[in-house]
Formats: structure tokens, sequence, C-alpha cells
């Protein structure tokens, strides 16, 4: 893996971002920093710029004002191969072309290794197993990708992406359709990715108490903007709940593993004070 840090050792931030879609804004004057080696995740509600903000940081969109760096450099000015080396993107959507192999697809990961002097080598043998491996999808090697459960294929798409072999993983919203089995899977072994490997993290994700679990650096949004940062135990509170994402709550710590657990408050039923119907007058 590629490993070039900055002068204030943050290799991937984002400068005074402006972000959107056509004539649509979503961000303005947008700054944030993915602290080297930490599991970042990004947390909204729907419709606040998350993917958004993980898109222009991946350079699949580009800012219309600001700068986002990697390595201390404007990312857009990389060439795209360069890029691929130092960063890896698991899409909201991925779809695989037919009748791919398992092993085919993961292989496909060490494109950004690949030119006209140095074709396919014994060090991208070793990835891709490395990379599978990591993944428990060694033995789904020859079944094609389109046969596999969600699980599987989510696991897959992730070897591929490891078998980039980059220190910075982006992933939007890796546990979308998954049960919620699978979706404790694929985030025990991106942690496991964090913690056994000391890739950095960033991750998009929609449940707050996965998010609070999982993440070392927490960025919670709303409007486009950052609401607060930092790490969940110190930022997570029912007032930054229902400020984000206007939930009352209670927060109390998760029995398993101790950071914050959101306890959503329970419906609250409006009693009628009609008065009671009147009954029929007793036969005489």
């Amino acid at each position: 893996m590629t490993d070039t840090a900055t002068d204030g050792g943050v290799r991937l931030r984002g400068e005074e971002l402006s972000l959107g879609y056509d004539a649509r804004a979503v961000s303005h004057d947008l700054t944030v920093e993915i602290p080297d080696g930490s599991f970042t995740v990004i947390v909204g509600p729907n419709a606040c710029g998350k993917s958004t903000l993980l898109r222009a940081l991946a350079r699949m969109l580009k800012p219309s004002v600001g700068t986002v760096l990697l390595d201390g450099g404007p990312i857009q000015s990389l060439p795209s191969k360069e890029v691929a080396r130092r960063l890896g993107l698991l899409p909201q959507s991925s779809i695989a072309p037919d009748a791919i192999t398992v092993a085919d697809l993961v292989a496909r990961g060490r494109y950004p290794h690949q030119g006209l002097l140095r074709q396919w080598s014994r060090e991208d043998e070793r990835a891709v197993a490395a990379a599978m491996a990591s993944t428990d999808v060694t033995e789904l090697a020859s079944r094609a990708v389109d046969e596999l459960s969600g699980g599987q294929r989510q696991r897959v798409w992730l070897a591929m992406v490891l078998a980039q072999e980059t220190p910075i993983v982006l992933l939007d919203e890796p546990t979308t359709f998954l049960d919620i089995a699978h979706q404790i899977e694929v985030l025990d072994l991106c942690a496991e990715l964090h913690q056994d490997q000391g890739r950095t993290l960033v991750a998009v994700l929609h449940d707050l108490n996965h998010a609070c679990r999982y993440a070392t650096h927490l960025i919670a949004m709303r409007d486009g903007a950052v609401v607060a940062e930092g790490d969940p135990s110190q930022i997570v509170d029912a007032e930054l709940v229902e400020r984000v994402f206007g939930l009352r709550c209670r927060v109390i710590p998760d029995p398993e593993t101790g950071t914050p657990l959101i306890v959503p408050a329970a419906r609250q039923r409006q009693r009628e004070h009609a008065p009671a119907p009147s009954l029929p007058a007793a036969a005489t």
C-alpha cells in the first residue's frame, strides 16, 4: 500500500467545498478532515449530503468551489490510476458483468497496478488471494457473482476494493439491502480491516447505533453542513440526536460495547377527555 502522509498528518481532507448536482446545491463552505488510521463514519438524515461528500472525497464528484486534497495535493490533478492506488471506493450500487466469477471480479482490483510494462504478476496473485481470504470468499472463487446472496456479493465487492491495496477505503452505505446478520458481518469485517491492517476507512451509514459502535471518528451532518464530529462517546447525546435527526430519544451505554446506544422515545398517546357515551334508558 502507498504510504504517504501530508505534513499535517492528514492524508485526505476537503477544504471549503461547495458541492451539488447541476443547479441543485447540497453543501457550501464545507471543510472536513479524515483522521489517519481512523474508522470514520458519516451520519445524518436523508438528503443531508453524506454520500455527496463521500463522492467528492473519492473524486467521483468535482466541487464547484474548494479542493479535495489527497496527500497534500489536489486530488483532481492526479492521474486516475494514481488515485486508485491510494484510495479505494465501494460505491452504493455495484453491478457485476454477466456471468463473471468471483475470482475474476476480485482480480479487477489490481487494474490500477497494471500497465504496458507491468502485466499480471505474482504480487497481483498474492494481493487477490489475501483480499479473498480476509473477506472469507476464497471458497466462492469459481462461483458466478450473480448467483450469490446479498451478503456474499457485498463481501466479494469489498474483496475487489481490498485487492487494490490502498491505505484509504471509502464505503458508501455498505450495509444497504442487507439483513441485520449480514450488516453486522460486513461491519465486523470493516472493523478488522481497520484494526488489524491499519487502513483508514470512511463509511456512510444510516444506522446511528451501528455508527456509534464501530466508528472511531463520527461526522454528523445536516442540511449539507457538519453539525458535530469526534469520538462518538464524546459527542453523541440526546440533544445532538434531536438536533441532527429531529428524534426525541434517550442515549444509554450499549450493554455489549459501552458505546452510545440510541433508544427512541415511545410514541405519546394523547387521551381524549370526551364524555362517556350515554347509555340507553332502562326499560320500564
